[in-house]
């Protein structure tokens, strides 16, 4: 059977831990331990919810606990880890919290991924045990599978240890892992980004400054296996709230429709969840009045949007920008900088982001280059791969350890972001640099354009050329007069060599265009 690494190091980070500034967050605490302690002061309010099903703390603490005790009953020590591939359910979050309860990392991974992607991704955490629902797909591994619907045997009742069952104590220490994310493999195989206990702690020390308590009502409409997602789920669950866990197919009448329902207080939606929603007719008709604060991340947020949330949605705006991997994060209170709303935000307290050259020397205020960032929420490493480790690290003259974020940007003088694009999808054409995201806004500006994403291609004349796939208005024009009508508003060196009509865009689970799909099918056509 596959294991993780015995030697501890082997998760460890390739600086020493002194690297990372210190915070002033509360004295560390485990996620695991709050969810007992709110178990007890309050057992029967209400922890989760999923459609007509749902737990209190008592409940969720005692479910959590047979799963701790049924891992040590198989012989996993902490350390390890078990992987999880299904949509969100009552189920998910308990193991989740279970294996956290005995010290073991969590791998949740994508339900999108091909049976070849998964048993790479399997194979990598070492896991011991794999948890699933019926919807994923049968591939070779010796790994045993239960199945948290109870959709093929063992089930997860059946595997559980009996009820009442508690688990021996753990002492876990903020080092250790708390899960392993895999990285969306927009523009590779994906990569396990190894996160810590006191990672996750930073995340919930932070997460006082948005109003999550007791009565915060969490709307959950994005994969457990993402950490746009976990970096509001478990602040919820750690600060004693209710997760509502939302239908697993995004819609926005039924999202809208749920969040009046259960009088939502908080959010976290992606960029094209947002859009979806404030694009229906009967918006304004929703009482979203007992909304607090709303969070997004994971992909650009466009200016326009962000204005049209603040004048048609109650509650704040804030735009997290960062990486799963961690390293620096910028934080947007759209509600309260209403004339940043092109930028995203000023670094967060205790977080230092800078902006490096190609040679890697750092830029002045007002230069472009790629971002960098560090704090005390930084990733461990690459699981498994000391390589990218260390190339996704950048080190300032006085040693401190930074993690690249391969985005381009650059600083107001006020200390606001502004990104230009993805360095990757920077397209270098005929020795100029052009960024997709420009020409993207002004594709988005024609009346027949519903979506646009701009790739780079090979160009025997120029090295690379831009290409737009376009998700088509009512009214849009022929491909070759919409590449006119761009090309007239670009500049000489940004013009389009092709335009591309597409049904929709590719995207992963949490709304990221998946870049590399189009351009590989460009190049296959």
């Amino acid at each position: 059977m596959l294991r993780m690494p015995r030697n501890p190091s082997a998760l460890s980070s390739t600086a020493p831990a002194a690297s990372a500034p210190t915070s002033d967050a509360p004295p560390f605490r485990t996620i695991a331990d709050l969810v007992r302690e709110h178990a007890l002061a309050r057992p029967r309010q209400l922890a989760l919810v999923q459609g007509d099903r749902s737990v209190t703390w008592a409940q969720l603490d005692a479910m959590a606990n047979r799963v701790a005790a049924s891992l040590q009953r198989d012989g996993l020590k902490p350390r390890r880890s078990i992987a999880i591939c299904a949509s969100n359910s009552l189920e998910y979050a308990a193991v989740f919290l279970g294996a956290l309860r005995a010290g073991v990392a969590v791998a949740p991974l994508a339900t999108q991924s091909s049976p070849a992607q998964l048993a790479a991704m399997l194979a990598d955490t070492g896991a011991e045990h794999f948890f699933v629902d019926g919807s994923v797909p049968a591939f070779d591994t010796p790994v045993q599978r239960i199945y948290m619907d109870g959709s093929a045997s063992p089930s997860l009742e059946r595997w559980l240890a009996p009820a009442g069952t508690r688990p021996r104590k753990v002492d876990v220490q903020p080092d250790w892992a708390f899960n392993i994310i895999y990285s969306s493999g927009t523009t590779g195989s994906p990569k396990g980004i190894v996160q810590s206990h006191g990672m996750r702690w930073q995340h919930v020390a932070r997460a006082e400054n948005y109003g999550y308590g007791l009565s915060a009502v969490t709307m959950i409409a994005t994969s457990l296996c993402s950490n746009t997602t976990l970096v509001c789920f478990f602040p919820t669950l750690a600060k004693g709230g209710c997760a509502v866990l939302a239908p697993p197919k995004f819609d926005a009448a039924t999202w809208c429709a749920l969040a009046e329902k259960v009088r939502a207080t908080h959010a976290m939606l992606v960029p094209v969840q947002y859009r979806r929603i404030m694009a229906q007719p009967e918006f304004d008709g929703y009482d979203l009045s007992s909304f607090q604060m709303k969070f997004c991340t994971s992909a650009p947020f466009l200016a326009d949007l962000k204005a049209d949330i603040l004048q048609r949605w109650p509650g704040g705006l804030v735009e997290f920008y960062g990486m799963t991997e961690g390293g620096g994060t910028c934080i947007l209170e759209a509600h309260n900088f209403p004339d940043k709303l092109h930028t995203v935000g000023k670094p967060a307290e205790g977080h230092d982001i800078r902006v490096i050259d190609e040679d890697e020397r750092e830029l002045p205020f007002g230069e472009i280059g790629e971002v960098v960032g560090r704090s005390a929420s930084m990733m461990t490493a690459y699981h498994n791969q000391p390589l990218k480790t260390r190339e996704a690290e950048w080190y300032d003259a006085q040693g401190n350890r930074f993690i690249r974020t391969g985005d381009v940007g650059r600083f107001d003088e006020e200390g606001f972001l502004t990104l230009m694009d993805r360095r990757k999808d920077m397209v270098i054409s005929g020795g100029f640099n052009i960024y997709p995201s420009d020409l993207e806004a002004v594709l988005r500006q024609h009346a027949g354009v519903a979506d646009a994403a701009v790739v780079g291609v090979p160009s025997q004349e120029w090295g690379e050329t831009p290409v737009a796939f376009v998700v088509r208005a009512p009214g849009a024009p022929a491909e070759e007069e919409l590449r006119a009508w761009a090309n007239g508003q670009l500049g000489k060196t940004q013009r389009l060599s092709a335009v591309r009509y597409v049904d929709e865009l590719p995207r992963s689970e949490i709304g990221k265009v998946l870049k590399r799909q189009l351009r590989d099918a460009y190049q296959a056509a």
